[in-house]
């Protein structure tokens, strides 16, 4: 159920788009020295991306299925692979704050205190859509999901494709969410490229989903974030 937050500190102006300082974001405290294997595996899944394909990988939530943002044939096969309506949008990982400014029209300063707080990390926050969105992303919507994953894999992949990478669950439309390489392949098996497995499970809790897009942020997803720390977090 989609809920409103109270915020008795929230005003006009606290959510009112200025020039401010940009939120000091630390990717480096969820980058980790990859193994051989992990690097052949991750090389192999940027090239891939690059040339257009689709690659599973795991994320601090579930694993995930991504496809390069502008690639408009590949975000085509991530829905037909998951056998998802075309009329859901995509959501969106990212790697630093410059993206997500490229892919927001606007970015409210109650998001920037999210920001801030939670990422790289398990919340995602819903933007107006800027330009350079795909309508394939949007659905042909006005609005964007974005996250900074707190895991080192898919971080790596968007820093090498060099573009903001697709984020959905890597599972047929309406399965549990896969938490390993072993449950992908059973869900997916042979339609996707490379699996990229690094031998441990994911977290299994989804992502919480905040929408900013509005006068007030609605929680329209409670996942690994309760309700009360968006709450705090916006006072």
């Amino acid at each position: 159920m989609v809920s409103s937050i109270s915020f008795c500190l929230l005003t006009a102006l606290c959510y009112t788009s200025v020039r401010q300082k940009k939120p000091s974001l630390d990717t480096r405290r969820v980058s980790k020295e990859f193994s051989s294997d992990i690097k052949k595996q991750v090389k192999k899944g940027i090239a891939i991306l690059q040339q257009g394909g689709i690659v599973a990988y795991p994320t601090d939530t579930v694993y995930g299925l991504g496809a390069c943002m502008n690639m408009r044939q590949a975000v085509e096969r991530i829905y037909q692979v998951k056998r998802r309506p075309m009329d859901m949008a995509l959501p969106l990982l990212v790697a630093n704050f410059s993206q997500i400014e490229e892919l927001a029209e606007t970015v409210p300063t109650i998001a920037l205190k999210l920001i801030s707080q939670f990422l790289p990390g398990a919340l995602t926050i819903v933007f107006p859509a800027s330009p350079s969105v795909p309508d394939i992303i949007t659905a042909g919507g006005t609005t964007v999901a974005v996250r900074i994953p707190a895991h080192p894999i898919p971080l790596a992949l968007i820093e090498g494709i060099g573009a903001p990478l697709v984020g959905t669950s890597a599972n047929v439309s309406g399965k549990p969410s896969p938490l390993t390489a072993a449950e992908v392949y059973d869900q997916l098996g042979d339609e996707l490229d490379p699996i990229i497995d690094d031998g441990q499970p994911c977290p299994g809790t989804a992502s919480t989903i905040v929408d900013v897009t509005g006068e007030v942020p609605i929680v329209t997803r409670e996942g690994a974030i309760s309700r009360e720390e968006i709450e705090k977090a916006c006072q």
